[in-house]
């Protein structure tokens, strides 16, 4: 029997076979991945800081007995002394603490020299909040968790998204999920629709305060506005975002140091519900933005989270000229981007698992990235 191929069904075996393979090449390559395994089948969530040394470390959720957001997890570390190009095997920071776990590291050098740590404790689906330790040794000892949030409920706070503004206030985006239910193990007790706020402190930590406003999102949504995250801009103003299911992250700037915000407003990033990653590059007023692009510049699934595509916004977040593409397997699930730049590079940790095999969140990825590359057209 002869067979017969058409030459866009043999580029159609071409695209996918090579769209299966992870991206690898000198300005966009893969430092390390963690596969899921029996004992750890998810890593997740992390984030980054340098030392005095040089040496540069990577916090991250390990879980263990189940992959999913109430599985059992810790706080591990990873090191790199050159530059992110190699990494240690993992040790544990801190044991699980919490009723179901801790997850969701973001890791923050204070202007004082201490180094600060961020995650969310989480003890059922009706108590979830953010905790704060200090460290005036670069890591090697933690101070005991502080709770910064006296409300009782459930707040997500994503990896990666505490900043600290010139001036020294920190700033920490959450969404505000409010409880229709009392059963601490069932997920209904929830309402996934998210409501965006934002908490500081002036005084490294010690005492925190609620901004003014809040947001909701002001149309039919199943969403609200999920995991935001916030920057600050050259001119000292302050850009926050959050995931929806509108099509887009949502916007909002705050010209106050973050005591008051603008309503939402939809962003040139088109995304399907996923979070976006966004910092400013060092010594450039130029904006990193790292997402999953469903703007139709690059193949997409709709509504999964593929490609990663990292973008460049030169004038505050308000367009987005320059794209690259840094995953683009339509069964990866891309998410939860951690951003540290190291000289003319930045490194980038992110879930990169499998949707068909369905360990969507179970892979770790960290990969290295040439600046001058990012910004190429």
């Amino acid at each position: 029997m002869k067979l017969v191929f058409s030459i866009a069904t043999v580029l159609h075996f071409i695209v996918s076979a090579s769209a299966a393979e992870p991206v690898n090449t000198p300005q966009n390559s893969i430092s390390i991945t963690f596969e899921p395994t029996k004992e750890h089948p998810r890593s997740s969530e992390g984030g980054f800081a340098a030392l005095g040394s040089g040496r540069i470390i990577f916090c991250y959720s390990q879980f263990y007995g189940g992959r999913s957001d109430s599985s059992p997890a810790r706080i591990v570390r990873i090191h790199s002394d050159d530059q992110g190009r190699t990494w240690s095997q993992p040790v544990v920071v801190v044991e699980n603490e919490g009723g179901n776990n801790i997850m969701s590291v973001s890791l923050l050098r204070l202007a004082s020299g201490k180094l600060a740590m961020f995650y969310l404790l989480k003890n059922s689906w009706i108590d979830c909040r953010p905790r704060m330790r200090l460290s005036t040794d670069d890591g090697e000892t933690w101070s005991e968790a502080n709770c910064i949030l006296d409300a009782p409920g459930y707040f997500v706070m994503n990896n990666d998204r505490v900043i600290q503004t010139r001036t020294g206030r920190i700033i920490a985006p959450l969404a505000f999920h409010r409880l229709r239910g009392s059963d601490p193990q069932s997920g209904k007790s929830v309402d996934f629709r998210g409501i965006a706020m934002w908490i500081y402190s002036d005084d490294d930590g010690a005492t925190w305060q609620e901004s003014a406003n809040w947001w909701a999102l002001p149309m039919r949504s199943g969403t609200g506005v999920q995991e935001p995250g916030i920057v600050e801009l050259a001119d000292g103003s302050l850009f926050s975002w959050g995931r929806t299911d509108q099509g887009a992250q949502q916007g909002f700037r705050s010209t106050d140091e973050g005591k008051t915000w603008t309503p939402p407003e939809p962003t040139e990033l088109e995304s399907p519900v996923s979070p976006a990653s966004i910092r400013r590059i060092p010594g450039s007023d130029d904006l990193l933005a790292l997402y999953n692009d469903h703007s139709g510049k690059f193949p997409f699934p709709k509504g999964k989270r593929s490609p990663l595509v990292a973008a460049i916004s030169s004038d505050g977040g308000k367009t987005w000229p320059v794209r690259k593409l840094i995953e683009g397997d339509p069964d990866g699930w891309y998410c939860y981007t951690a951003i540290h730049f190291v000289g003319d590079t930045v490194l980038l940790g992110h879930c990169a698992g499998d949707s068909k095999l369905g360990t969507s969140l179970g892979t770790l990825r960290i990969r290295r990235i040439s600046l001058d590359w990012l910004r190429q057209p």
